[in-house]
């Protein structure tokens, strides 16, 4: 898959840690509640994470979700996108995914970027972007 095969719609690009935590869930089943608008605006959504084909498959039967996740198991798109970050938690480094999000044109070009991602509240900046 290359996003060269979405020429002519435009990308929701969402980049998100790990499949079926509290935060991710609930960032994919926002896109999937808005999908509608979405695809008014002529969007389509793809999700990217570094877990594999089973771990995706079984997050997407248990909460229908409509449109692609994407593995990257070996880092390259995040690395690309310059989403595999150093993160800290509870005093604790590790290299991980930093939630973002690109929308991409219907010619290919980047017309947003959203890093650091905050899931409440996101779908609505995202389909601000696609109208914009």
């Amino acid at each position: 898959m290359k996003l060269k095969d979405f020429l002519g719609k435009q990308v929701v690009l969402y980049f998100y840690p790990k499949d079926s935590t509290p935060g991710c869930t609930q960032e994919s089943c926002d896109f999937r509640d808005s999908i509608t608008p979405i695809k008014k605006a002529g969007g389509v959504v793809v999700g990217v994470s570094f877990d594999g084909q089973k771990s995706h498959q079984k997050f997407i039967e248990k909460f229908t979700l409509p449109f692609l996740l994407l593995c990257d198991e070996g880092k390259v798109a995040a690395t690309a996108y310059g989403v595999y970050k150093e993160k800290s938690m509870y005093g604790k480094t590790y290299w991980g995914i930093e939630r973002s999000t690109f929308v991409i044109d219907r010619t290919g070009k980047l017309k947003m970027i959203f890093r650091k991602v905050k899931v409440t509240g996101h779908v609505e900046e995202v389909l601000a972007a696609l109208k914009a």
